[in-house]
C-alpha cells in the first residue's frame, strides 16, 4: 500500500511554468512506475508521463512532449512534473499514480492514486 499526495497546482497565464510534486509514503518499492495523468471536465483521464523508480526511464504523452519533464528524487520519495510553456488546453486536474511492474499508459492499470491538484492556464 502506498499513499500519494500531490501539490503545486495553481492558476497561471499561458506561457508560464509550474512544478507539480507527488510525495509517496507507505510501502515504496523499487519496482514502482510513477505516472502523471490529467483530466479536464467532460473528458477522459489522459496519460501525461511516467518514470520508473529504479532506472529513471521516462515516457511522455504526445500532447506534452518537449514541454513537460518528469523526474524523481528517490531520497525524498517524490516525483515531480515540471510544466513549461503552459497552454490553456493544459487546464485539468493532475493526478499522480503508481503501479508495480512494467510501465503502462492506461489509467486502469494503476493501483494507487493521489487526490489530484488543479492546474488552470488562462489565455
Amino acid at each position: 500500500q502506498v499513499q500519494l499526495v500531490e501539490s503545486g497546482g495553481g492558476l497561471v497565464q499561458a506561457g508560464a511554468s509550474l512544478r507539480l510534486s507527488c510525495a509517496a509514503s507507505g510501502r515504496t518499492d523499487s519496482n514502482y512506475v510513477m505516472s502523471w495523468f490529467r483530466q479536464a471536465p467532460g473528458k477522459e483521464r489522459e496519460f501525461v508521463a511516467y518514470i520508473t523508480w529504479s532506472t529513471g526511464s521516462t515516457y511522455y504523452g504526445d500532447s506534452v512532449k518537449g514541454r513537460f519533464t518528469i523526474s524523481r528524487n528517490n531520497f525524498r520519495n517524490t516525483v515531480y512534473l515540471q510544466m513549461d510553456s503552459l497552454k490553456p488546453e493544459d487546464t485539468a486536474t493532475y493526478y499522480c499514480a503508481a503501479r508495480i511492474g512494467v510501465p503502462l499508459t492506461m489509467a486502469y492499470n494503476y493501483n494507487w492514486w493521489g487526490q489530484g491538484t488543479q492546474v488552470t492556464v488562462s489565455s
